[in-house]
């Protein structure tokens, strides 16, 4: 096998298409001829288990102008490209592609940008998002950076979505849109927090232990850390928050402010109780004596109420100041 052509079982260009390569973000309107010619040998290759060792022969054996002529088929119709993406064998082998040459990324890049929110939130083809934002050169990623930004918090809220934005925030080696997401995440994180996917991305941002970032975050939840506490996902970020001294002070202080009854059914809930015994073990850690002694002392007169409870942690530390 010579060429991509022999790769492709020879695929049957149609009349005047020949080996032509069009323009990165050239789209047909309507070719039926083209559609079928990426249909079968081509879509096969990217995405069947048996068609591995095919594709990598075809990478390995192929020159500049074969691979470009790839790319080209790959990308030109939208809608085949996103049934590639959306593949596990398509993606994997298509991130394979991307960083070649920045004559192949030419054609990769238009394609994942037309269909950029559909790329980014879906379980496989995020991945190709992923890898682009890694692989491109500096002037293609800040583009895809700024579609990033204007799709954040519908990315955020997604399930596959919160799991891309959460690698690209880690990976990003470029301070200025690194924290312009931060600040994104930070100035939503009520928003986020309470949504089932966007919670992920408010714990993964606390778990960079960036402090401009969690004191943001901590500016963003003030007044709503309890709120939160009595819910599963909401618990890990007030928990997240106590992890640092400056954060911490504010869930405290909010804790301090509640009155003894809810304080009290806080103790006592199933995730409340380890926002409230972590907030007692760190306080008393960081010797903050002021907020560890006001807890005790508003926890003490109700600790007969959490015996029986998932509270009972909370009784057996506070037993052990006495």
């Amino acid at each position: 096998m010579s060429t991509m052509s022999d790769a492709l079982q020879h695929i049957p260009f149609s009349k005047g298409i020949s080996g032509y390569i069009p323009p990165p973000g050239y789209a047909p309107r309507s070719s039926s001829a083209v559609a079928d010619t990426r249909s079968n040998s081509l879509f096969n290759v990217m995405t069947s288990g048996q068609g591995l060792a095919q594709f990598k022969e075809i990478i390995s054996k192929s020159d500049r102008k074969e691979l470009q002529l790839m790319a080209s088929l790959l990308t030109s119709d939208s809608d085949y490209f996103m049934e590639v993406v959306r593949n596990i064998n398509g993606s994997r082998r298509v991130q394979k592609l991307l960083g070649i040459s920045d004559d192949v990324d030419a054609f990769f890049y238009p394609a994942i940008l037309r269909r950029f929110y559909h790329i980014i939130t879906d379980k496989y083809a995020s991945y190709v998002a992923i890898r682009a934002m890694l692989v491109f050169d500096q002037k293609k990623q800040y583009v895809m950076y700024e579609h990033l930004l204007h799709h954040a918090l519908d990315i955020a809220r997604n399930q596959y979505g919160c799991i891309a934005l959460n690698e690209i925030i880690t990976d990003a080696d470029d301070p200025f849109y690194r924290n312009l997401l931060l600040d994104v995440v930070a100035r939503n994180a009520l928003y986020l927090s309470n949504d089932p996917s966007g919670n992920f991305v408010v714990q993964h941002v606390l778990a960079l232990y960036d402090l401009r970032c969690t004191h943001n975050v901590g500016v963003s939840l003030r007044g709503h850390c309890v709120d939160l506490s009595f819910k599963k996902y909401g618990s890990y970020i007030v928990e997240k928050l106590l992890d640092t001294e400056e954060s911490m002070a504010v869930v405290v202080v909010e804790l301090l402010e509640c009155e003894g009854g809810r304080l009290t059914r806080l103790a006592r809930n199933e995730f409340g109780s380890f926002v409230v015994v972590k907030a007692l073990k760190i306080t008393q850690g960081m010797n903050r004596v002021d907020l560890f002694r006001g807890l005790v002392q508003k926890l003490m007169p109700f600790r007969h109420l959490l015996v029986r409870s998932h509270g009972s942690n909370i009784v057996n530390f506070l037993e052990s100041t006495i």
